[in-house]
């Protein structure tokens, strides 16, 4: 399958077979169920094969996701369209069908919500049927509709015209397009939509060289021969000066061919980077490549390694060995802001061509042609977010979770709430292929599959830190203490020198707020009110436009914003004051306070555009005596050597959270943003400023132990009856009326009480931690259970009988937050 636009109708006839139903998940919006359609008796059909369908008045493309024995009882097959046109089959492989089914039994959503989430935008568009005129045909027309509508055709050869618009232009227009079928002088073929086709773009070829050539001309063609034979025509012009004129004149001389040529759109930066040669494994690191290149077929691997113990180099020296083997290998990665730099080291080890990229930010484009690449064989290394998991890679050898205890991993908003850990390890056992996670700080889950003797999970370990670097000493400050000694700044004594020792040796540091925006909230000091968000029950976080140079009121979960009022909405006070503090106020007391420091900002109010990530970090690496102020992105695993000075502007902000993940995820950020110092030839530093210095957390931060922090927390999660010691299940309802989301949410939670489930302990309803958000009230029921009980007794579509109109059900399996 070189394309998946422009298959002719009548391309792929079978032999002929007994009446059969499909189920077709049409690619429309806004429909979710699939379609039953009849199978022509001409026509063989298969799960996965992309069909063209009837869909109103129109055909669109879509995929066949059951295929039935008997009509369903409910339909009438005298009143059931058929299915127009096989466009391609087997488009996926047997075992990834069972990868999506097994994904859509665990989570409870219908497999064509699975599909969705892993179909990239664009693949199966809605398509056209297009009428195009044979080139040299001279129809004899009887009809005065074919008569018109003939030298339209002629017009565009190239194309043609969509059946609509031909119908548009005449009234008889499908009597006239019927005669000129039957005369055989146009051909009918189906286009899927334009967003979804192959790029074009003129490339050169090299078809001979011949004697006679002027000097200039000889050096051309000898260049083109160095390139291969073959280059893109544009790219060509500009590495050798070469005219549109002298290439022209080379290709009547028969010496060269210029012709369009399908481009594969990449993600992919196109600046050149040097190659890179495997490095020397410490023993630890060769250890682990080791147990990796001998695991089993389908077994999970956990590599623990400290920050700079040098993951990424275990990774690329087990990932070489499948490339030899024509295998390809999928790494998934957290968050968008990593791809670029892993990218980079992947590129200079394996070259350009064998590398694709797929996520989010890439455009619709691109991720189509990510797709079709993978789908031909063509990548070997596909690195991605969470969605990538299902990349539909053909021998598949490995496949790589970087910083696996991320929650990026797991999708929250929409059906499914997948993880994409839990995904992962389905399609390695399918696959029989090993799974390898990777983290300085694993999920207490993932580590507990490690422990005891029937072990899920092969543990491995790097202790240290790579050419026998230290890990950077942990300084706690007690912010109560520089209050009491007059000390009102957001900068501790010891950060503030820290900051001025770091401008004066030139160095680079990094500052830590898990918040971005000014400042956390406005309030009232006459009344004491916050001003909030009229959609969410939450305040509005102050923000300072510096284009506009404007004070807004933003909301982090809906993004209203507002300016900020000059008196209070309330009491009409004009007492109001901005409380506590987010990134953008520390990038501005840093500016104030140190004048000399270069300061970058790190979070996504900076990060928004394509490439945003990427362009900070290269600004911030070349500059020295720089400081990068971020958020929760800083701690994805960044490295960035030329840091010394780490600084945690208010750890209090994670500590606190309302969560029994919360010490777990505490720690996890710390040790991850505390990474980032040292990781160069120069000694690290990190200043931690709280005003709870004696937190369980903070002492395991100071000592290094995370191991020792996850076995305490076990024991914890054990005596309370959380994961992993007991199974959770979320069920929320939303809505915009509240008393239709209560009453729906009771009505469930004392249906599932009439069961009396032995050993499954329903907790609720209650509202939300955030109870409303863009208007929509939220309301929620918990469910645990023993670690060895599923959830298949669950019945979804009867859970949702319980909603009414304008109620929605969202069924979260393994919930990581609430």
């Amino acid at each position: 399958m070189s394309s998946l636009e422009g298959w002719r109708a009548g391309d792929m006839m079978h032999l002929a077979l007994p009446q059969v139903w499909a189920e077709v998940l049409v690619d429309c919006p806004g429909v979710e169920a699939p379609y039953t359609y009849a199978v022509n008796s001409q026509m063989a059909i298969a799960l996965g094969d992309v069909v063209l369908v009837p869909f109103g008045d129109r055909l669109v493309g879509g995929l066949v996701v059951r295929v039935l024995a008997e009509c369903p009882d409910d339909l009438d097959p005298a009143r059931i369209r058929s299915i127009h046109e096989v466009v391609a089959q087997s488009f996926f492989q047997a075992h990834y069908w069972d990868l999506l089914e097994r994904t859509a039994n665990y989570y409870h959503v219908p497999l064509t919500q699975v599909l969705r989430a892993a179909l990239p935008p664009g693949l199966l568009r809605r398509s056209q049927r297009r009428i195009r005129a044979l080139r040299g045909a001279q129809p004899i027309l009887r009809s005065q509709a074919a008569q018109r509508i003939w030298p339209l055709l002629q017009k565009n050869l190239e194309t043609g015209y969509s059946w609509r618009y031909l119908c548009q232009q005449h009234p008889q227009a499908p009597q006239g397009l019927r005669e000129l079928l039957q005369a055989g002088c146009v051909e009918s073929y189906i286009c899927l939509g334009k967003s979804a086709q192959a790029k074009q773009q003129l490339a050169i070829t090299l078809v001979q060289r011949l004697p006679g050539l002027t000097q200039r001309q000889a050096a051309i063609v000898a260049q083109l021969q160095q390139s291969g034979g073959e280059a893109w025509l544009q790219t060509f012009q500009q590495q050798t000066g070469a005219s549109r004129g002298l290439l022209d004149r080379l290709t009547e001389l028969g010496c060269v061919a210029i012709a369009p040529k399908e481009r594969l759109r990449s993600g992919i930066q196109t600046t050149d980077v040097e190659a890179d040669q495997p490095r020397v494994l410490t023993p630890a690191q060769a250890a682990a490549l080791a147990q990796i290149q001998k695991a089993d077929a389908g077994e999970t691997l956990l590599l623990h390694g400290v920050t700079g113990s040098g993951k990424t180099e275990v990774y690329l020296q087990a990932i070489a060995p499948f490339l030899d083997q024509q295998r390809s290998v999928l790494v998934l990665v957290p968050e968008i802001g990593l791809t670029p730099q892993l990218t980079e080291r992947f590129q200079q080890r394996f070259g350009r061509d064998r590398l694709c990229l797929y996520h989010s930010g890439l455009s619709d484009g691109e991720r189509y042609d990510a797709w079709r690449q993978m789908l031909l064989g063509g990548a070997r290394v596909v690195i991605g977010t969470r969605s990538a998991v299902f990349a539909p890679l053909p021998n598949l050898g490995l496949i790589i979770l970087d910083e696996e205890h991320d929650s990026s991993f797991k999708q929250e908003q929409t059906a499914p709430c997948y993880h994409a850990r839990q995904v992962a390890q389905w399609r390695s056992q399918l696959e029989g292929c090993p799974l390898l996670l990777g983290s300085a700080t694993p999920a207490l889950e993932t580590w507990a599959t490690t422990q005891g003797t029937e072990s899920q999970t092969h543990y491995l370990q790097l202790p240290d830190r790579v050419e026998a670097r230290s890990l950077p000493p942990i300084e706690i400050v007690d912010l109560r203490q520089e209050l009491a000694n007059g000390n009102r700044s957001i900068f501790s004594t010891k950060l503030q020198q820290a900051l001025i020792d770091l401008q004066q040796r030139g160095e680079q540091g990094i500052l830590f707020i898990h918040r971005r925006g000014h400042s956390t909230f406005v309030s009232c000091r006459a009344c004491g009110t916050a001003i909030g968000c009229p959609h969410c029950d939450v305040s509005l976080s102050y923000h300072l436009d510096q284009i506009l140079d404007q004070s807004l009121l933003r909301c982090h979960y809906c993004n209203y914003t507002q300016a900020q009022p000059q008196r209070c909405p309330v009491c009409d006070s004009p007492y109001l004051k901005n409380f506590g503090s987010g990134s953008q106020r520390v990038e501005a007391e840093v500016k104030r306070l140190f004048p000399e420091l270069t300061v970058f900002r790190y979070d996504s109010d900076t990060t928004r555009q394509k490439g945003g990530h990427q362009k900070v970090l290269d600004q911030f690496r070349s500059q020295p005596a720089s400081l990068l102020v971020g958020t929760q992105m800083l701690t994805k695993g960044i490295d960035l050597p030329q840091v010394t000075v780490v600084g945690v502007v208010a750890a209090d902000g994670l500590l606190h959270m309302p969560d029994f993940r919360a010490s777990e995820r505490s720690l996890q950020t710390l040790i991850q943003v505390a990474g980032r110092a040292g990781r160069g030839d120069r000694p690290g530093r990190v200043i931690v400023q709280t005003y709870s210095p004696d937190h369980p957390v903070l002492q395991h931060l100071a000592d290094h132990n995370y191991s020792q922090f996850l076995s305490e927390e076990l024991q914890e999660r054990q005596a309370h009856g959380y994961p992993p010691a007991q199974r959770l299940l979320l069920l929320s309802c939303s809505g915009l009326d509240e008393d239709a989301v209560i009453q729906a949410a009771e009505a469930i939670a004392d249906h599932l009480r009439e069961q009396a489930l032995e050993s499954v302990e329903i907790l609720g309803p209650a509202p939300a931690n955030i109870a409303r958000i863009a208007r929509r009230h939220r309301w929620q029921i918990l469910l645990k259970s023993p670690p060895d009980r599923d959830w298949n007794w669950l019945k979804p579509d009867q859970l949702r009988s319980f909603c009414r109109k304008g109620v929605s059900l969202l069924i979260d399996v393994d919930p990581i937050s609430f």
